[in-house]
């Protein structure tokens, strides 16, 4: 008889988490006259403070600005190309295809999921895009030439943690927010929190790392081994109880990454064996 195999889901922040640097620094910002892209953010951040505007608001709205004072509007397919520019830790290109091996030899469907607050459209372009099951990232609107007019999804620090319950209760359409919000009992869920892991790499995923962790996922924060204050970081997390492991941003073959997962795997299988055993 079939076995249905049980859906696990791993989710990743993109910038810093998969990256070394936020995508636009590859080669968004420099295109758009900035040598230094500590300069652009420095922009975006007065903007904010000044005009009291969430922050991801504001670094779309001054993208569309430069854009347009560069007479340089931003189209969609642009966005696309910048995405083969962005460069991951070691490991990544070949993450996913080994992690899924490893689901499959424990009865684990894996899905991967993005949940990030940078392009989407930058992250489609990306090697890796193949490899999600869904993308939550901003977006813009595009008019009928395919130039950005207008951000159509903004996706914040706090905002993130809709699409953890949209992927626990399977449904991922971002439209669809009355079925989001209809009651499903527990044990109805496609994929309860669980099994359910957060990879992120800091303080922008607090919410997420927290809201999985409290409700039986696993969270991970990972750091950046040549920037010390990214270790500082992971390591306040775990120690907060904000997450429950932090890692080096390694996702080669026997990496640090790959061995903390296999044992998260493990575990996840061994719960789901023991659960069905309750009644035995």
């Amino acid at each position: 008889m079939y076995k249905k195999k049980n859906r696990v889901a791993i989710m990743y922040d993109f910038d810093k988490t998969l990256t070394d640097k936020d995508m636009q620094e590859y080669s968004l910002i420099p295109e758009l006259g900035y040598d230094n892209p500590g300069k652009f953010w420095a922009e975006v951040t007065k903007l904010k403070i000044d005009n009291n505007m969430d922050g991801i608001l504001a670094y779309l709205f001054w993208l569309l600005k430069k854009s347009n004072d560069a007479e340089r509007p931003i189209r969609k397919k642009d966005f696309e190309i910048l995405g083969k520019d962005v460069q991951f830790f070691p490991g990544v290109l070949t993450w996913f295809d080994r992690i899924n091996e490893i689901g499959k030899s424990l009865d684990l469907e894996i899905e991967h999921y993005i949940i990030s607050s940078g392009m989407k459209e930058i992250i489609d372009g990306s090697p890796i895009s193949k490899y999600f099951k869904k993308i939550y990232a901003c977006r813009y609107y595009y008019d009928i030439n395919g130039v950005a007019k207008w951000p159509s999804l903004v996706v914040n620090y706090t905002t993130k943690t809709q699409y953890i319950f949209r992927i626990n209760k399977g449904v991922l359409d971002e439209y669809e927010d009355e079925k989001l919000n209809e009651y499903v009992d527990d044990s109805e869920r496609p994929i309860p929190f669980k099994r359910m892991i957060y990879v992120g790499d800091g303080m922008t995923d607090v919410p997420c790392m927290k809201l999985v962790k409290e409700y039986g996922g696993k969270s991970i924060a990972v750091f950046n081994p040549d920037v010390k204050k990214t270790y500082d970081l992971s390591k306040k997390l775990v120690d907060d109880g904000r997450a429950n492991y932090m890692c080096e941003a390694n996702y080669e073959t026997n990496g640090s990454m790959e061995n903390l997962f296999k044992k998260i795997l493990n575990y996840i299988a061994y719960d789901e064996a023991l659960d069905k055993d309750k009644y035995v």
